[in-house]
């Protein structure tokens, strides 16, 4: 394991996914699924996110494509958090879901949309509750 990359990992994924969440799946970790978790905080969160080729918002961009495409309805609505906490405005997510129904499926967008709307408004919620 590289510590470095596993360091850069953890801060990438707190500062997108928020801090208590990813406090939260690290700690719930046990020996069977620990390795699980090191390895996407090292290699997603660390090695590719923490590349310069592209910014926060832009990756969100993507995933957000790609998670809907797969039908990840707990990722969607993680990555639909992470994308406005990277600066997403709410229109441009709207505009990558529609881009999935051609592309990708008019059924993998309707669900989209629906967990879309649903992640902003918990997002909104928890945000309210911080102040």
């Amino acid at each position: 394991m590289n510590d470095e990359l596993f360091e850069l990992g953890l801060a990438n994924r707190k500062a997108v996914l928020g801090e208590l969440y990813v406090e939260r799946a690290i700690g719930a970790a046990d020996d069977f699924s620990l390795p699980l978790q090191r390895l996407v905080t090292e290699y997603c969160w660390g090695a590719v996110w923490g590349r310069d080729g592209l910014e926060r918002a832009e990756r969100s961009l993507i995933n957000l494509a790609m998670i809907a495409v797969l039908n990840r309805p707990h990722e969607l609505a993680l990555h639909v958090k992470g994308a406005l906490r990277n600066g997403v405005p709410q229109e441009k997510i709207r505009e990558v879901l529609l881009q999935v129904a051609i592309y990708g499926g008019v059924p993998a967008a309707v669900d989209a949309f629906r967990i879309a709307r649903t992640a902003m408004a918990e997002l909104e919620q928890e945000l309210d509750g911080s102040k």
